[in-house]
C-alpha cells in the first residue's frame, strides 16, 4: 500500500500513525484465515477494513458476504445466518441458503455482532469451531470453509463481564483485534478524505472542486461525531450546493454545526492590545500566541499542528524555536503546553 494509503483494492485513506499501523496489520493478517475483530465507533469504516482484508487475501476471487446483525429482527437473524428449509417456519415456502453458506470459500463479515442473542451466539460458536452447521428446520449437516471478520461498536469485554456476550465466542472472534480510531483522533487525515470524497462523488463531467483554506480549517477543527460516514455526507452536500463557477468551496457553505467549531482570530482576547504595537512586534506576538494555542489544542503533537496550520513539520519546529516556544527537535511539546492524547 502506497503513502496516502488508497489501495488498489479498497478506498482506505489515511497517513496518520494509527491508520498506518492498521494498514500494516491488514498486510500481515490478510494471507491467513485468522478471525479478525474490528472495534470502533459507528461510521469509522469497519466495513471498508473488512473488505480490504478480503480483497488482499487468497480468498479475493470468492464472495465477500456481509450481515448486519443489528439490522435484522432477532427472530429472523438465525434463518438469515444459517438458512432454512421449506416449512421450517411460517412463510418458509422454499429452501434458502444462509449467509454462512453463501460465503463458502470466501469471507463472512458479521457487523454489530454484539447485538446477537446469547442463544444465537452459542450456535455461531459451534459453527466456527466445527466448521459445520444445519439450516433452520433441517438435520442435514453442511460443512463450510469461511473466514470470519466481526465488527462491533460495543465493548465486548464489558459485555462478557456482565453476561450479555459469551466469553468463549468473544475469544474465538478476538484472535486478531483491530481498533479503528475515531476521525477526531486522526484529524490529519481529514484533507485526504475530503479530496477522496470530492473526486469520488462529484460525478462524471463535473469539474474538479477544491476547498478553501478557511473551509478546510473548519473541517479539521470539527469533532465529527459521525466519523468518516458523516464527513462523506457533508462533502456530498457541498458538491450538490457547489458554486456553478467552479470556484473553491467556502467556509460559509459548510453546515452550521461544522462552521461553528471553526477557529477564528476574531475571538482572540488580545485583539485590541496588538493594535497598539508596530507591525513587526504585532506579527511576532500574534504568531507566538496563535502557534501556542494550536500546539496546545493538538495535545503537543507537532505533526498534527503543522498539517492544520499549513506548514512543513520541520518549518514549524524552527518557527516554534525562534519564538521561544520549543526546547528542541526532540521535544513534542512547547513550554507551557498541556499534555494531551497523541
Amino acid at each position: 500500500m502506497s503513502h496516502g494509503r488508497q489501495t488498489a483494492t479498497s478506498s482506505l485513506i489515511g497517513h496518520s500513525g494509527a491508520m498506518q499501523e492498521i494498514f500494516a496489520t491488514i498486510m500481515r493478517v490478510a494471507p491467513t484465515r485468522a478471525t479478525v475483530l474490528l472495534a470502533g465507533e459507528s461510521g469509522v469504516g469497519k466495513d471498508m477494513i473488512a473488505r480490504a482484508i478480503h480483497q488482499t487475501s487468497p480468498r479475493r476471487s470468492q464472495r465477500f458476504v456481509a450481515l448486519n446483525c443489528s439490522a435484522i429482527p432477532e427472530t429472523l437473524l438465525e434463518a438469515e445466518l444459517f438458512g432454512y428449509v421449506r416449512g421450517a417456519f411460517t412463510g418458509a415456502v422454499g429452501n434458502r441458503p444462509g449467509r454462512l453458506e453463501q460465503a463458502h470459500k470466501g469471507t463472512l463479515f458479521l457487523d454489530e455482532v454484539g447485538t446477537m442473542s446469547v442463544a444465537l451466539q452459542m450456535k455461531l460458536l459451534r459453527a466456527l469451531q466445527e466448521r459445520e452447521f444445519e439450516k433452520v428446520g433441517d438435520s442435514h449437516t453442511i460443512k463450510v470453509d469461511v473466514r470470519v471478520i466481526a465488527a462491533t461498536n460495543s465493548d465486548l469485554g464489558r459485555m462478557v463481564a456482565d453476561g450479555s456476550f459469551r466469553g468463549d465466542l468473544y475469544y474465538r472472534l478476538n484472535v486478531i483485534p483491530v481498533h479503528l480510531p475515531a476521525l477526531r483522533e486522526r484529524k490529519e487525515d481529514v484533507p485526504l478524505l475530503v479530496q477522496h470524497f470530492l473526486d469520488k462523488l462529484r460525478g462524471e463531467g463535473r469539474p474538479s472542486l477544491t476547498v478553501s483554506q478557511q473551509a478546510m480549517r473548519a473541517l479539521m477543527a470539527y469533532g465529527w461525531p459521525g466519523n468518516v460516514r458523516q464527513l462523506r455526507n457533508v462533502i456530498e452536500r457541498l458538491l450538490i450546493l457547489a458554486p456553478v463557477d467552479g470556484g473553491p468551496i467556502r467556509a460559509d457553505a459548510l453546515p452550521n454545526d461544522v462552521s461553528e467549531d471553526a477557529p477564528s482570530v476574531l475571538r482572540w482576547e488580545k485583539g485590541g492590545e496588538i493594535m497598539q504595537l508596530p507591525l513587526r512586534d504585532a506579527r511576532e506576538v500574534f504568531e507566538r500566541e496563535y502557534l501556542l494555542a494550536q500546539v496546545t489544542r493538538f495535545g503537543g503533537n507537532i505533526s498534527r499542528t503543522a498539517t492544520f496550520v499549513g506548514m512543513e513539520r520541520s518549518a514549524l519546529h524552527r518557527k516554534l524555536k525562534s519564538l521561544g516556544l520549543h526546547g528542541g527537535a526532540g521535544d513534542e511539546r512547547p513550554n507551557g503546553a498541556e499534555p494531551g492524547s497523541q
